[in-house]
C-alpha cells in the first residue's frame, strides 16, 4: 500500500571537467535512497543533472577549442552516460541550459526583485574564479580563498545584490528550532557557526556582460547575467515544472544530498532565496564527507583519483556500489583503499553472502531437487533466527531512513552471518544422513525464506545482484518501476516464499578475487597515473609565464641555512613532512614540506637545508608552517637544496 511521496536530488554537477568518484558516490547514495523509498511503497522521484554556466565553463571550453555550448554538451553527456553503468536510475536529468530552467530562474529572480530583495550597487570584493564568487576579508584565510587556497583577484564593479542579510536571523532561528534540517549534526553546527560569525553579507547575484556573457540574462536588466549559484539552485524546482506542474505540487519539498564543500550555498543561499520567493523550504540537507586516498584529497594533479568506470570494469557495479555505501559513514570522510575494497568483496560478498547462497541452494538441489520444501513444526532455533531476521529488517529500515546507510548494511550482515551460523549448527547434511527429512525440510525453508528477505532489502544497494538472487529463489520480480512487495509488510511475514516452486541449483553471484594479482594490477595502474600526472604538472609549470621580479624584491627574501633537528609525517597528510629546524634564532622553527614521498623522515635529522623564512605563516591540517624549504624537481623527482659544505645555522644565501 502506497504511503506517501519522496523526492531526492543530487547537486547538479559542474561540467568544467569529467565525472569523478565524488560525483559517483553522491549519485549512488541518492539512487539507493530512491530505491529504498520505493520499497517502502512511496511514490518516488530522483533527480540529478549538470550545471553549465559561468566563468570556468568559458575558460574550459576555450582550452578545448570549443564554444561553451559545444563543451557543455560533451561533458554533460559523459555524466548522463556514466549513470547507467553504475545502475543509477534517475527519473530526471536537468541542465541549466534547458529552456524551461532558464524561464524558471528568471521568474524566481523577478519574484525576489519585485519583493524588494534585490538592489543595484557598486562593490569591491575578492573574486575566486574557482568558486565563481566574491569573498569578504573576513571569509578569506590568510588572504586566500578557503576552498582553493589561492589568492583571489580584487574586482570592483557595479552589480545586483540579493538582500541575504535580511533573512540570516530568521535562518539561524529556523536551524536552531529544526535540529534535523541539516544533518549530520556536525554540519548543522558548522552552518550555525557561519551564521554567527558576522562574515556573511548580501550576496552578489549578477555578472556584467562586459565580463561574462555565458549565463542566464537578468529579467530586469539585459546588461547582466545571473550568478551561477542563483541559477543552479533553482534546478530543484524548475525540473518539477514550477510553478504549476503536477510534479511540483506532488513532490516539493524534497531531500538534498550534497558534499560538504557546498554546504554554504545549499544551507544559506538556497533557504534564504526560497524564503524571499515565498516558497517552502526543503525537508533536509544531507551532507557527506570526502573520499580520500591515503588520507589525501583526490586530485588529478596528484594522480590519485579513482575512476568509477574502471572500478566497474574490474569488479562490477554491484560490488562498487556496495563498497562505497558500506565503507563511508555518511557525513565523515573515508579512505578509498584498494586493499580494503578487495577485502570487503572477498569477506562480505564472497565469503558471507555468496557462500550462504551457494551452500543453501546446493543443499536444496541435493536433498529436495531444487524445490522449495514444505516446512513442518518449528523449533526454538528456527524461531530465534526468524526473530533475528525481523529485527535486522527493522534496524535496516530505521537506519536507512536516518541516512545511516553503512550501519543499515551492517544490520543485514549480522543476519547473513547469523544464517551461516544457523547452517553450521543445524547441519542439514547430518539431518539428511540421519533420515530426519521433516526437520531437514524446515531448516531449508527457514534459510531460503530469510535469504529472500536479504535479497529484497539489498535491492537499493546492489540492484542487479539482488534481482539475480531473488530469481535464484524463484522470485520473478522486477523492482525497477513498481515494487510488488513492501518491506514494512515483510518484517513479520514468512509466507512470501511458496513451497513447491522451483529454485536455482547453484549460485556464484560474488566469486572470490585473487587479491595478490588484482592489487599488483591496481598498483601498477596507480603508478602509471601518478607518473602521467607528474609529467603534465611539470609541463604546465614549465610553460607558465614567470613574472619578472626586481633585484630589490629578490634581496628582500630571507634565505638561510638551517640544521634539521627532527622530522616526522604530519598527521592526516600522507604527503607532508613536519620539520623542526635550527636557523640560529634561539628557538627552532617549524616548517611543513610536501616531500614525504621522496624522503624518509628518519633520514633527515642532522642534515642541513636551505629555506626562505620571511613568508607569512600558513596553517595546513591544523599545523603551522613558518617558512618554505627549497627543493628542485625534474621528471617527478624532488631533491632538497643543500649547502655544498656545512655552514653555520642562519647563514644567508644570495
Amino acid at each position: 500500500m502506497q504511503t506517501g511521496t519522496y523526492y531526492v536530488t543530487t547537486p547538479i554537477y559542474y561540467v568544467n571537467d569529467n565525472p569523478h568518484l565524488g560525483h559517483a558516490y553522491t549519485t549512488i547514495v541518492a539512487d539507493a535512497l530512491a530505491r529504498f523509498h520505493k520499497l517502502l511503497g512511496e511514490k518516488t522521484l530522483f533527480s540529478t543533472g549538470t550545471d553549465e554556466h559561468g566563468d570556468k565553463i568559458v575558460k574550459a571550453a576555450a582550452k578545448h577549442g570549443q564554444s561553451p555550448q559545444e563543451f557543455v554538451d560533451t561533458i554533460s553527456g559523459r555524466f548522463r552516460d556514466l549513470w547507467p553503468r553504475l545502475q543509477i536510475a534517475n527519473d530526471r536529468f536537468v541542465r541549466t541550459t534547458d529552456p524551461h530552467h532558464i524561464k524558471v530562474v528568471q521568474a524566481i529572480m523577478q519574484k525576489v526583485y519585485d519583493r524588494g530583495d534585490i538592489y543595484f550597487g557598486e562593490f569591491g570584493g575578492h573574486y575566486c574564479t574557482g568558486c565563481e564568487r566574491f569573498y569578504t576579508e573576513k571569509e578569506l584565510v590568510d588572504g586566500l580563498c578557503p576552498q582553493h587556497l589561492t589568492k583571489p583577484e580584487f574586482i570592483k564593479e557595479k552589480n545586483y545584490f540579493f538582500k541575504m542579510s535580511r533573512y540570516l536571523p530568521w535562518l539561524k532561528q529556523y536551524v536552531e528550532e529544526h535540529p534535523d534540517f541539516i544533518r549530520p549534526e556536525r554540519y548543522r553546527k558548522e552552518l550555525l557557526g557561519m551564521l554567527e560569525s558576522g562574515a556573511l553579507e548580501d550576496l552578489c547575484i549578477s555578472r556584467p556582460k562586459s565580463r561574462l556573457t555565458w549565463g542566464i540574462e537578468l529579467p530586469f536588466d539585459s546588461n547582466y547575467v545571473t550568478y551561477v549559484w542563483f541559477d543552479a539552485l533553482v534546478n530543484y524546482i524548475s525540473l518539477l515544472g514550477y510553478p504549476d506542474g503536477e510534479d511540483y505540487k506532488t513532490f516539493w519539498p524534497g531531500e538534498h544530498i550534497v558534499a560538504k564543500d557546498i554546504l554554504k550555498p545549499h544551507g544559506i543561499f538556497w533557504p534564504t532565496m526560497l524564503r524571499s520567493a515565498g516558497l517552502p523550504l526543503y525537508n533536509h540537507l544531507n551532507v557527506h564527507g570526502y573520499w580520500l586516498m591515503r588520507d589525501t584529497k583526490m586530485s588529478k594533479s596528484l594522480g590519485n583519483v579513482v575512476d568509477p568506470v574502471r572500478m566497474t570494469e574490474l569488479f562490477g557495479s554491484d560490488a562498487f556500489r556496495y563498497f562505497l555505501l558500506r565503507e563511508m559513514q555518511f557525513g565523515s570522510d573515508a579512505n578509498f583503499n584498494y586493499e580494503a575494497f578487495i577485502g570487503r568483496l572477498n569477506t562480505d560478498l564472497a565469503n558471507d553472502l555468496g557462500n550462504l547462497f551457494s551452500r543453501v541452494l546446493s543443499m536444496t538441489a541435493k536433498y529436495e531437487n531444487s524445490i522449495v520444501p514444505q516446512p513442518r513444526d518449528k523449533t526454538d532455533d528456527d524461531r530465534a533466527i526468524m526473530n533475528d531476521c525481523a529485527d535486522s529488517m527493522r534496524n535496516y529500515i530505521k537506519l536507512f531512513e536516518s541516512m545511516q546507510i553503512a550501519r543499515a548494511l551492517e544490520a543485514i550482515w549480522e543476519l547473513v552471518r547469523g544464517l551461516n551460523k544457523y547452517v553450521d549448527t543445524q547441519a542439514p547434511w547430518a539431518l539428511a544422513k540421519e533420515g530426519k527429512t521433516e526437520r531437514l525440510k524446515t531448516v531449508l525453508y527457514v534459510l531460503l525464506a530469510c535469504m529472500r528477505k536479504v535479497a529484497l532489502v539489498l535491492w537499493p544497494v546492489m540492484p542487479h545482484a539482488a534481482i539475480t538472487m531473488l530469481r535464484q529463489l524463484g522470485q520473478d520480480i522486477d523492482y525497477g518501476q513498481n515494487p510488488e512487495l513492501i518491506i514494512d509488510d515483510e518484517i513479520n511475514c514468512f509466507g512470501g516464499l511458496y513451497p513447491g516452486i522451483s529454485i536455482a541449483s547453484s549460485s556464484n553471484v560474488f566469486p572470490r578475487i585473487d587479491a595478490k594479482v588484482m592489487l599488483a594490477q591496481l598498483e601498477e595502474e596507480s603508478r602509471a597515473m601518478q607518473e602521467k600526472a607528474r609529467k603534465l604538472q611539470a609541463e604546465k609549470e614549465a610553460s607558465a609565464p614567470r613574472p619578472q621580479v626586481t633585484f630589490d624584491v629578490f634581496k628582500s627574501c630571507e634565505l638561510r641555512v638551517g640544521t634539521v633537528l627532527s622530522c616526522e609525517k604530519l598527521k592526516g597528510a600522507d604527503r607532508i613532512l613536519k620539520f623542526s629546524i635550527d636557523f640560529g634564532e634561539g628557538e627552532p622553527r617549524q616548517i611543513l614540506s610536501g616531500i614525504a614521498q621522496h624522503y624518509e623522515p628518519e633520514s633527515l635529522p642532522g642534515t642541513q637545508v636551505c629555506a626562505i623564512l620571511n613568508l607569512p605563516p600558513r596553517t595546513i591540517r591544523g599545523a603551522q608552517s613558518n617558512g618554505m624549504i627549497l627543493t628542485a624537481e625534474k621528471d617527478g623527482r624532488v631533491v632538497l637544496i643543500r649547502p655544498e659544505q656545512p655552514m653555520p645555522n642562519g647563514s644567508l644565501l644570495g
